[in-house]
């Protein structure tokens, strides 16, 4: 090969090893070093084109340059850690190396030596350079495929550095989120709490403010048998007198018939007495079952008497309250039901509930219709089949509009004006007649006409 175009390959091997590294940023000095061999093999190659034709022994010292510079170009690659992406061209360029010191030692015998085996050196320098070209094409294409990857990896490393940073920016907003989702939670706890207690507050608010209607009744409905027992008492002391004047006589002019039915009369009495006083007796215990904490014990109940005994004190609280108001209320009672069992203090506080709102509700129609209107409330029982009554409360009153009467059973709602309702009843009617008794709870209603409130439990409550 023509040593002019040796000394050009070189330069464009150095001119790719600067390119290929960036030495100019990456390895200043290694930079410097490079452009020192290629501006020796440029000056040799201008001094080559310039002298070589006037002797031949200036050939051989710019193959030997040439052979020197191409063999440190080899031992930089081989030896420098920061040449190691592009030890390819050793494989290239180490058969080039080789044919050229062999084609450079082969002058030395002579020009007649080296014209006998000139066509085998030709074909050996082409064939080395055919080598060089096609390892740096393959290298040059591994280095393309390397690149790739490597860009590929430096991009999935930086994908992954996002996310590792993305990830721990999440579990940052995480850990802030259920911070703040605990502190939510315990504040929701504390207000849940407080509503908690605030509910049992009104609940026991509404429970005295039905003992508070219940009491008025119970003290109308426990004078009448206090009064009975106070008569028949001074009747029998009438008696008693009379029968001891009789006692005192002497025997000749005792009667004693008179003495009998005095007697009879004394003894009569003193049963009324006692009827009345457990009439009274009952109306207490009534009235402290009705004041106490429910112990949820279902007992056999006639709920006739239920019935007939709230809504007596039901009207008679209303009357204690209002002493203008007055009302007719009447009984329509299945006295084929018998005793069911249940819990009377919580049914107890259903029907005052039921027969307070009906008592209402003809009052206050009352206040604005015309004298015709009579108020009138009906509490009605009767056997649904063998296994279950229906209890009907029925009032003549204003009725509930349509819009509302879906809301009636939700807690603190109520239809009365601001400071006559908790809206509390209603709700606590419910709750014990569908959850306490496994029974059902309905209402009919038309606006101007009156209410029916319908309950219906079973014979036998599970």
């Amino acid at each position: 090969m023509n040593m002019s175009l040796q000394f050009a390959l070189i330069v464009i091997i150095i001119t790719y090893l600067r390119r290929t590294l960036q030495t100019k940023t990456t390895m200043p000095e290694w930079h410097r070093r490079l452009s020192i061999i290629m501006f020796a093999a440029i000056g040799s190659m201008v001094l080559q084109l310039s002298v070589a034709s006037f002797s031949a022994t200036f050939n051989i010292i710019f193959a030997i340059v040439e052979d020197l510079l191409v063999g440190l170009l080899l031992y930089i690659i081989y030896k420098q850690e920061e040449f190691k992406p592009v030890k390819f061209l050793l494989i290239a360029l180490l058969p080039y190396a080789i044919v050229s010191v062999l084609d450079d030692i082969l002058h030395l015998p002579g020009k007649n030596f080296y014209s006998k085996i000139d066509d085998i050196a030709g074909t050996i320098s082409l064939f080395a350079v055919i080598w060089g070209f096609g390892v740096w094409m393959v290298s040059r294409r591994q280095q393309k495929e390397l690149t790739k990857a490597r860009q590929k990896a430096l991009d999935e490393q930086e994908n992954n550095r996002i996310i590792t940073a993305m990830k721990a920016e999440l579990e940052v907003q995480v850990a802030e989120r259920t911070a703040e989702l605990t502190q939510q939670k315990e504040a929701l706890e504390n207000t849940l709490s407080e509503l908690k207690s605030t509910q049992a507050q009104l609940i026991q608010s509404e429970k005295m403010a039905s003992l508070g209607e219940l009491t008025a009744g119970i003290a109308h409905e426990i004078q009448n048998p206090l009064n009975f027992i106070n008569n028949f008492s001074e009747v029998n002391n009438e008696l008693i007198d009379e029968l001891k004047q009789e006692w005192l006589k002497p025997d000749e002019q005792k009667d004693k018939t008179l003495e009998d039915e005095l007697l009879a009369d004394i003894i009569a009495n003193n049963e009324k007495i006692a009827f009345h006083g457990k009439r009274a007796d009952g109306i207490v215990k009534g009235m402290l079952q009705h004041s106490r904490k429910s112990s949820g014990t279902k007992e056999p109940t006639d709920i006739n008497a239920l019935c007939d005994e709230y809504l007596r004190l039901s009207y008679h609280g209303l009357r204690a309250k209002d002493k203008s108001f007055n009302a007719e209320f009447k009984t329509d009672l299945d006295e084929s039901i018998g005793k069911i069992s249940l819990v009377p203090q919580d049914i107890g506080r259903v029907l005052l509930n039921l027969l307070n709102n009906a008592f209402y509700a003809v009052n206050d129609k009352k206040k604005t219709a015309g004298a015709d209107y009579k108020p009138m409330v009906i509490i009605q029982t009767k056997k649904t089949g063998e296994e279950g009554i229906e209890i009907k409360v029925i009032d003549n009153g204003k009725g509930i509009p349509q819009n509302v009467i879906n809301k009636i059973f939700q807690p603190f709602f109520t239809t009365k004006p601001t400071g006559e309702g908790t809206g509390l009843g209603l709700s606590l009617t419910y709750d014990i007649i569908t959850k306490q008794h496994n029974g059902s709870i309905n209402v009919e209603s038309k606006e101007g006409e009156g209410t029916a409130f319908i309950i219906n439990l079973p014979v036998t409550v599970s």
